[in-house]
């Protein structure tokens, strides 16, 4: 089916299943970078619109969208200087309606960005703040005194780069920012700051979205004493949360972030949720040696988070059969009663398919890897297509990340440049203008009219696996259950009651004998490979999966 046609179809359902999130495909959209509908170069809300019927055709079961409130855009939306409004450049709170009101007709729910660990220096609250010390908003940011020589608190380090404390003149203190200067911490120490956040998510509710994607959710307190962290070990070290080049890997970050205060406001946080029914909520977990059991103290016990994803997937490790069988066991084995979303790419990690060296053959097996996972898929723009990392040189770069640490880390542009959709049209169809960021020219080749009217390409490939995934309810919701795991292969089972579905990926470029395990199966020939069966089993060719289905014994 062309995406076109979807235009006139009749009005979806949205699914009346409050868990309608488990098992769900979200579909990230950068919106600077999706479509552009009025000239500027920069992609908007309106854009988002005009090409929903691109995301009804794959199959997705909710969008989720970055950071479209008013900014200074110091760090494009994700410095928050109102939380109720659009900004301009992205277009106005009738078009955010206005998309959640047609991605609804086309049974698509709408995940927003929220962002409440910082906001922008130039919000309203922070400037009250730093106004004076004994102000109604003096304690909503965290301030503190120098050192009796004027250095900062303590040794507490930015992810973006340098201390994590920045001199204000007028208060004569410090304030705390966990990314750049001009993204100050608030503090959640203040129940002050707390009611008024979660009048922001009841806010966003009442305007009908269907859940919240939380940013850098284990940042939202620090230790009310500033302790200082202690050094990690170096052994211990890896760039999951920060590239190897940042000194924040030097550090064992005890005090700076994921403290246990946290889980009582996440508590009042699901409570907000709940009173609206069916809306779910995916928190980011930045954190670099604890993941899965932050992420399993945060989804557990169905009171807080309804899940998270941390960046065991989304870090420069190949995953290997064994890689992923242990990621899986971990996050299980933490949290059985949670919920963990997967995701290989988003907009601030390199694509995957260049991070990992993937062949195109490889990329639509890991893809389906994904999609056989216990957990929720997250896939990022541009990914049904096959995009790898765009290069984007210096006198082009705008993340202010890339620019502190080139040309070690060359931030994260490269994986944020605009969709290809015509190759007929100029910068591929995404803006008449110069876009903000310049679109690769190998994009072009991968374009949605290209790809959509190709019944072997990449796009059609995610359109039959999302359509396979939806259609067995153990790939869905049900648990998941190691079979053999190699360096090259992995193989389990995924069962719901008394139905069963057995996956095999063959992660090499050689054939591969997989045999079922025991019990009646019937091989599964509706997914998009090249199923060769034998007497007791399968010859998986290179890069190439397997299904069959069965009952448990």
């Amino acid at each position: 089916m062309s995406y076109a046609d979807i235009d006139v179809l009749p009005s979806a359902e949205l699914n009346v299943d409050p868990d309608w999130w488990r098992g769900a495909v979200i579909y990230q959209i950068y919106p600077r970078s999706y479509q552009d509908s009025n000239g500027d170069g920069i992609g908007d809300l309106t854009g988002i619109i005009h090409r929903l019927p691109h995301l009804a055709a794959l199959g997705v079961d909710a969008v989720w969208i970055s950071p479209f409130f008013r900014s200074p855009m110091k760090d494009f939306g994700y410095d928050v200087s109102d939380y109720r409004d659009v900004d301009p450049m992205f277009g106005s709170l009738g078009d955010f309606d206005a998309l959640v009101d047609q991605a609804h007709r086309l049974g698509i729910r709408v995940i927003i960005d929220l962002v409440m660990s910082h906001t922008s220096d130039q919000h309203p609250w922070f400037k009250e703040s730093r106004s004076s010390r004994d102000n109604p908003k003096a304690d909503w940011y965290v301030w503190a005194e120098p050192k009796a020589d004027g250095t900062p608190p303590n040794n507490w380090l930015s992810i973006f780069g340098g201390s994590a404390w920045e001199w204000d003149g007028q208060r004569m203190q410090y304030y705390m920012h966990n990314f750049l200067n001009e993204q100050p911490d608030l503090n959640f120490h203040c129940e002050e700051v707390q009611a008024a956040l979660l009048n922001i998510v009841r806010y966003w509710l009442e305007r009908g979205v269907d859940g919240f994607r939380l940013d850098t959710v284990n940042f939202y307190f620090c230790d009310r004493a500033l302790r200082d962290n202690p050094p990690l070990d170096q052994s211990a070290r890896n760039d999951k949360t920060a590239p190897s080049v940042n000194p924040y890997n030097f550090q064992d970050h005890l005090y700076d972030k994921t403290q246990p205060e946290n889980l009582e406001f996440l508590r009042k946080f699901r409570a907000v949720c709940d009173e609206f029914g069916a809306i779910t909520s995916v928190g980011e977990v930045g954190e670099s040696q604890r993941g899965p059991e932050v992420q399993a103290a945060y989804t557990s016990g169905g009171d807080k988070l309804h899940m998270c994803y941390d960046f065991d997937l989304l870090s420069n490790v190949y995953p290997t059969g064994t890689a992923v069988a242990e990621v899986m066991k971990k996050a299980i084995e933490a949290s059985p009663d949670g919920w963990a979303c997967w995701a290989y790419s988003n907009h601030d990690v390199t694509r995957h398919s260049t991070r990992w060296s993937l062949s195109p053959e490889a990329q639509r097996c890991y893809a389906a890897l994904l999609m056989s996972l216990r957990g929720t898929v997250c896939l990022y723009q541009g990914e049904e297509l096959g995009l790898t990392e765009a290069y984007v040189g210096y006198e082009d770069l705008q993340d202010p990340y890339g620019k502190r640490f080139w040309p070690r880390f060359k931030g994260r542009d490269g994986c944020r440049t605009p969709m290809p959709w015509n190759h007929e049209k100029a910068n591929g169809g995404f803006s008449d203008a110069k876009p903000w960021l310049p679109v690769a020219l190998e994009h072009i080749e991968h374009s949605v009219d290209l790809q959509d009217r190709d019944p072997a390409s990449t796009l059609a490939f995610y359109r039959a696996m999302i359509s396979f995934r939806a259609g067995h309810r153990p790939l869905l919701k049900g648990d998941w259950t190691l079979h053999k795991a190699a360096e090259d292969f992995i193989a389990f089972v995924r069962s719901e009651g008394d139905d069963c579905v057995f996956c095999a990926f063959n992660l090499s470029p050689g054939d591969r004998k997989v045999g079922l395990p025991d019990g009646n199966w019937r091989p599964d020939r509706a997914a998009p490979f090249d199923l060769r069966e034998t007497a007791d089993g399968f010859v998986l060719p290179p890069w190439q999966a397997a299904f069959a289905v069965g009952e448990r014994q």
